[in-house]
């Protein structure tokens, strides 16, 4: 017996998420913060963590890392919080718990594409809305259809990515008050776009705000947090596995976002760094770099299979996007100072 006779048709179609080899690389392809803690931090972090008792399974739903998160985060009262293997692992419970037989799923397209994933992991009908040209979003179209299609479940990034568009406050509010379903919020790059639903929560029973630590600079811990209602919380949590977030992950998240104003502190600086960044990228010859709210830029060139190799060739890694609604695009992480003059050398004999 082979796997084609006993895999779901639609999982044999899927492809893999990829992700490339970056040992050596400057690497500009995973939207990560490019700054390490301080060295003493990671030093009083490395004594915390040799404390973990790892023979013991962890506290199963994080009371104390929710209770930190609560007050750094500014979430409102009477909301709860869930966490998750990262906002992957978070995209995928609310997507199994909400797969009624012929529900749907809807989403702007381009955009992260572990929504449509999951879509067809959990039997949903993913229904795209693609963005215009400039992708940016048609209220009134996408409004419309919202009306007509009333799926079970939307995902809005906010900002998008890989595009870096952050939608006007008033599209996001008509989709909310469109919507009969509910309505998730992926707010990853919050700390960059410096907007946030989440004072919003208690406005709209159909919303719920998704985030990462990982753009905070903990993408090696995997930890993100799904804020709500009670009653949405209550019924996530049924399908979250036991023991998702595993003990290093919460004790070093909670010792971290103690000390939050280390990592507020960086992206303060990448959002400094994106301005210049973006427009020496403008300034090269057949480039378009689109308005980022993110700490990475999607960049349109002229032969994005071309000068994604030439980049390769030296030293350089970015996420080539060219396909589909993004063709001959590359996106392009906002680095240090250093990577980032590096790549701008790189970019101007690779094109």
């Amino acid at each position: 017996m082979t796997p084609d006779k006993l895999i779901r048709p639609e999982i044999l179609a899927l492809k893999a998420y990829a992700i490339a080899e970056a040992e050596g690389m400057v690497k500009l392809d995973a939207m990560e913060n490019p700054y390490p803690l301080p060295v003493a931090l990671r030093r009083e972090l490395a004594e915390v963590l040799a404390q973990v008792d790892l023979n013991r399974y962890p506290d199963p739903t994080g009371r104390k890392l929710r209770e930190l998160l609560a007050k750094k985060m500014q979430v409102p009262a009477g909301m709860e919080i869930l966490l998750g293997n990262g906002s992957d692992d978070l995209i995928q419970i609310v997507t199994f718990a909400c797969a009624r037989p012929g529900a749907a799923m809807m989403f702007p397209v381009p955009t992260f594409v572990m929504y449509a994933m999951n879509a067809t992991l959990s039997g949903m009908k993913a229904l795209r809305y693609e963005l215009r040209e400039d992708y940016t979003l048609d209220r009134e179209a996408m409004v419309a259809r919202v009306k007509a299609e009333q799926p079970a479940l939307i995902f809005i990034a906010y900002p998008n990515n890989p595009t870096g568009v952050l939608y006007p406050e008033e599209d996001v509010l008509a989709v909310l008050r469109a919507a009969r379903g509910l309505v998730v919020l992926d707010e990853a790059y919050h700390v960059f776009a410096r907007k946030s639903f989440m004072p919003r929560l208690p406005e709209f029973p159909n919303l719920v705000v998704m985030r990462t630590v990982s753009k905070l600079g903990l993408a090696g811990i995997r930890l993100g947090y799904l804020v709500g209602r009670p009653e949405w919380i209550g019924e996530f949590n049924k399908v979250r596995q036991a023991y998702n977030v595993n003990v290093l992950t919460q004790t070093a998240a909670t010792f971290v976002l103690e000390r939050l104003d280390v990592l507020e502190a960086q992206a303060a600086q990448l959002c400094a760094d994106r301005a210049g960044l973006g427009e020496a990228l403008a300034a090269l010859p057949g480039v378009t770099v689109y308005p980022s709210a993110a700490n990475f830029f999607l960049v349109r060139v002229p032969d994005a299979d071309r000068t994604y190799q030439a980049l390769l060739r030296q030293g350089v890694l970015v996420r080539n996007l060219n396909g589909p609604g993004l063709k001959n695009c590359l996106r392009i992480t906002v680095g240090t100072p250093g990577e980032n003059r590096i790549l701008l050398t790189a970019m101007r004999e690779a094109l």
